[in-house]
């Protein structure tokens, strides 16, 4: 009896029969919940200023743009002695397509669709007239005046009105615009859309316009002056 009593007693309660003991649950470390904490009041920040909700606080978001430009520099000045007697407004869309030779334009290539507005102007070139130009009468109540023919300026592109309407690229094409800007494809479509409205000028009009506005500027001026009578003919 003895032998199994501290039999029992080394024996013990069976390990079964014992509930195992709660471990303890681990935090979080404090060195990473720190900024993971911080992040999320910077975020709930931000968002709150641009939202708008801290009208008092700056927007961390918010651009402004600064002028940097150098002062105008005036390089010369001309009189002009011409009268502009007419002035067409022209509109033309410039189709400009570059086109790989053996490579499908998905690869290599570029279009540019560009609608450009611009003016021409019609001006008779009165720096020139001889002295021979102009016969008065004796009793300086008829005068004749001969006039050169009206010319055409140069077309002016009026950029407010003028945008590029659809642009499309390659992959190659896409690749360099990420490594640099291409300001050249911008200027031969405004060049091409300068020729084009050059040459439809030449087709109107505009010069005709500009023979009449002038005799009828320099007939009215003439008049006023006392003349009765005033010739203005073309050269």
């Amino acid at each position: 009896m003895a032998t199994f009593g501290r039999l029992r007693k080394q024996t013990g309660t069976p390990r079964e029969d014992r509930a195992p003991a709660a471990r303890p649950r681990r935090g979080f470390p404090w060195y990473l919940s720190l900024p993971v904490t911080l992040a999320a009041i910077v975020a709930v920040f931000l968002a709150g200023a641009q939202a708008g909700l801290f009208p008092s606080l700056p927007n961390p978001f918010a651009q402004r743009t600064v002028d940097r430009s150098q002062p105008v520099l005036l390089q010369s000045i001309q009189q002009m002695k011409r009268f502009t007697g007419a002035q067409g407004n022209f509109q033309v869309i410039v189709d400009l397509d570059h086109e790989a030779a053996f490579l499908p334009s998905q690869l290599l290539g570029h279009r540019t669709l560009y609608v450009a507005a611009g003016t021409v102007d019609a001006y008779v070139d009165l720096s020139g007239l001889d002295p021979s130009a102009i016969t008065v009468s004796a009793d300086r109540r008829t005068v004749a005046v001969t006039i050169p023919h009206a010319q055409l300026a140069p077309p002016s592109i009026d950029l407010n009105r003028s945008y590029v309407y659809l642009q499309q690229r390659g992959l190659f094409d896409r690749i360099g615009d990420f490594f640099g800007s291409n300001p050249g494809n911008q200027q031969q479509v405004e060049q091409l859309a300068v020729q084009k409205i050059g040459q439809a000028a030449q087709d109107t009009a505009l010069v005709a316009k500009a023979e009449d506005s002038t005799r009828d500027m320099l007939s009215g001026l003439l008049r006023s002056t006392g003349f009765e009578n005033v010739t203005v003919t073309l050269a």
